[in-house]
């Protein structure tokens, strides 16, 4: 079996991703959890790749294997680029999702289109064994909806709309979205990196 990466998630949802697009890799992929490590982590970086990195090193500390971290959340313009970092932390910790949204829609009520431009992002760090420091970004840009709609994908997922494709990221089969994903984007220009450094 080839190397051995951690990715310092607990989230379900995010190991299925991670695996899917990683696969044609000779990688075994564990998550913190499944690799035993069990550390609170503070995130306390000003953007999507500090914290990225700052967990990817915590972790690091703790093993000789890869350690991959990321770091996402969602940039509404119309509200100087919120949630932002704080995307999971919006409204508390323990806030649910739909209620999340729900005043991220109220808050945005009577803009226009246009104006309701938004991005998931995704930063991905990788620490590599001899302390090598990666970090690869990924985007997707759409639109704010109106109402939450559909019921795949997880967190802000129901009011990000993709022109595009005519529909929310939560209404895109988990294939679709894993193929135009923020984190399958930084994924792949990650995968690049890797593939450099491991023969």
């Amino acid at each position: 079996m080839g190397h051995k990466i951690i990715f310092a998630t607990g989230n379900a949802g995010k190991m299925r991703e991670i695996r899917d697009i990683l696969k044609d890799m000779d990688l075994e992929i564990f998550s913190m959890k499944e690799a035993g490590i069990d550390i609170d982590i503070e995130e306390n970086g000003l953007t999507f790749e500090e914290n990225a990195v700052i967990k990817a090193k915590a972790v690091s500390a703790y093993t000789d294997a890869i350690v991959l971290a990321d770091d996402s959340g969602l940039e509404i313009d119309y509200l100087n680029k919120e949630p932002g970092i704080y995307s999971a932390r919006y409204l508390g910790e323990d806030t649910p999702f739909s209620a999340k949204s729900k005043n991220l829609i109220e808050r945005l009520e009577g803009v226009p289109d246009e104006k309701r431009t938004a991005r998931f992002v995704c930063a991905i760090a990788a620490v590599m064994p001899d302390g090598e420091v990666i970090t690869a970004l990924g985007t997707i840009e759409g639109r704010i909806g109106y109402r939450e709609e559909g019921e795949n994908g997880f967190g802000y997922d129901p009011i990000f709309y993709v022109p595009e494709y005519g529909c929310t990221t939560a209404q895109l089969s988990e294939e679709q979205k894993n193929r135009i994903s923020h984190r399958y984007r930084a994924l792949e220009a990650m995968k690049e990196e890797l593939k450099k450094r491991i023969i």
